[in-house]
C-alpha cells in the first residue's frame, strides 16, 4: 500500500506540498527538534510529584474510612501506572541521558508492580520494531481462526476472556508468561533479564511476608493486590486501544511498511484528564510510535505536529464503554479480508 505524505513547510507563508511513499524519516523531518531533547528538570519533578500521589494513596487507604476505599484504589492504582510510565521512558532511554540512571530508575519504578524491567524493555522494544506486523508483533496480537481453531479447549476459553469482557486482565497473562522466563533469551540480553526477574523475585520474597506480617492478609488486599489491579486494568486499556481498531491491519512481513504501521497503525484516544496527569500522557501514542526517543512529556507537542501534516488520517477516539464494547464485540480473530471477526461469526 502506498499512502501519501503531505510535507508543511513551515518557513513559507503558504505549505508546499509533495507526494510520495510514506518513510519514517520523512515523518520524523517534520517534528520540531524540541520534541526529541530530555529536559532533566522535567523528567524528576514528574517522578517527584508520582512518587508524592502514590504516597498520598496510600496514606488515604490507611487511615480512610472502608466506604473511601474503591476511589482510593482507583486512585493509587491510577498513580501506580504512572510509576510504569516513567519506566517506560526509562526503557526507551528517553528519561536521562546516563544509561545506567535509565536502568536504576526503571527498576524502581516496576519494584512495586512486580514487573522485571528488562524483560519487558527488550520484548517491548520489539513490539515496537515490528508494530502490526502479523504472526511477529508480541502485543496483543490476534490469533487468525485457523491457529484459534488448533489450540486447546482451555487457550480458547483463555483466549476468549481476554478478547472479551475480561480485557482489563490481559496484561496479567502477558506480564506472568513473558517476563520472568530469562531461558528464552540470549546473549547479554538473557543475563539481563534474570537479573530483572530475580532482582522482583527478592523484592516479593521480602515485601510480602513483611507486608501480610504488619497488616494481615487484609493489608495485603488492601495496600498491593487492589491498586494492582487497577494498574493492570489501565495497562490492558491502553495497550488494546491503541492497536484495535475493527479497520486496523496487522500486515504480512512481506508486505509490512514500518511508517505505515507505526503512523496509522496505532490509535490517539483521549481519556479524563486526570487519567492523563497520573499516566503522564502515555494515551498520546502515535508520536511515541513513530519515535520512542520521544519523552512523554513531549508527546502533545508532537501530536499537534503530525496533525497538522496528516489530520483526519490519524486515528483518533474517545475513552468509552461504548469503544471498549466495540473493540470486545467484533475485534476476536484476524481475518485478512475484513481486519477481523467476532467468535459469533466464526
Amino acid at each position: 500500500m502506498t499512502v501519501s505524505i503531505i510535507k508543511e513547510q513551515t518557513s513559507n507563508p503558504a505549505p508546499v506540498t509533495t507526494t510520495d511513499t510514506l518513510l519514517l524519516k520523512d515523518i520524523l523531518r517534520i517534528l520540531p527538534r524540541e520534541v526529541f531533547i530530555k529536559n532533566r528538570r522535567k523528567a524528576w519533578t514528574l517522578l517527584l510529584v508520582n512518587v508524592l500521589l502514590v504516597s498520598l494513596g496510600y496514606l488515604g487507604l490507611a487511615i480512610a474510612p472502608w466506604f473511601c476505599l474503591p476511589p482510593l484504589w482507583i486512585f493509587t492504582g491510577t498513580a501506580l501506572t504512572g510509576f510504569f510510565v516513567l519506566g517506560h521512558d526509562c526503557g526507551h532511554r528517553s528519561f536521562a541521558n546516563r544509561r545506567w540512571v535509565n536502568d536504576l530508575v526503571g527498576h524502581l519504578m516496576f519494584l512495586p508492580l512486580i514487573y522485571p524491567f528488562h524483560g519487558w524493555r527488550i520484548l517491548h522494544n520489539y513490539h515496537h520494531t515490528h508494530t502490526n506486523k502479523l504472526a511477529v508483533d508480541n502485543a496483543w496480537q490476534p490469533f487468525t481462526a485457523e491457529f484459534y481453531t488448533n489450540q486447546t479447549r482451555w487457550l480458547q476459553w483463555l483466549y476468549q476472556g481476554i478478547r472479551g469482557r475480561f480485557w482489563w486482565v490481559g496484561s496479567i497473562a502477558h506480564w506472568a508468561v513473558l517476563h520472568f522466563n530469562w531461558t528464552k533469551f540470549e546473549g547479554k540480553q538473557r543475563s539481563q533479564v534474570k537479573f530483572s526477574a530475580l532482582v522482583v523475585l527478592g523484592f516479593a520474597a521480602i515485601f510480602f511476608p513483611l507486608l501480610i506480617a504488619t497488616t494481615g492478609f487484609w493489608g495485603l488486599i488492601k495496600f498491593w493486590f487492589m491498586p494492582w489491579m487497577v494498574y493492570h486494568f489501565w495497562m490492558s486499556t491502553f495497550t488494546i486501544v491503541h492497536h484495535t481498531a475493527p479497520d486496523i491491519p496487522f500486515t504480512p512481513a512481506n508486505q509490512w511498511n514500518a511508517a505505515e504501521a507505526q503512523l496509522f497503525g496505532s490509535v490517539h484516544c483521549d481519556y479524563p484528564r486526570w487519567v492523563e496527569f497520573l499516566c503522564h500522557d502515555i494515551n498520546v501514542h502515535i508520536p511515541h510510535h513513530v519515535s520512542t526517543a520521544i519523552p512523554s512529556y513531549n508527546l502533545r507537542l508532537a501530536h499537534r505536529a503530525l496533525k497538522e501534516n496528516w489530520g483526519d488520517n490519524l486515528r483518533e477516539c474517545r475513552f468509552s464503554w461504548s469503544l471498549m464494547k466495540q473493540i470486545t464485540d467484533q475485534c476476536h480473530l484476524y481475518n485478512s479480508e475484513a481486519c477481523y471477526q467476532s467468535f459469533k461469526d466464526y
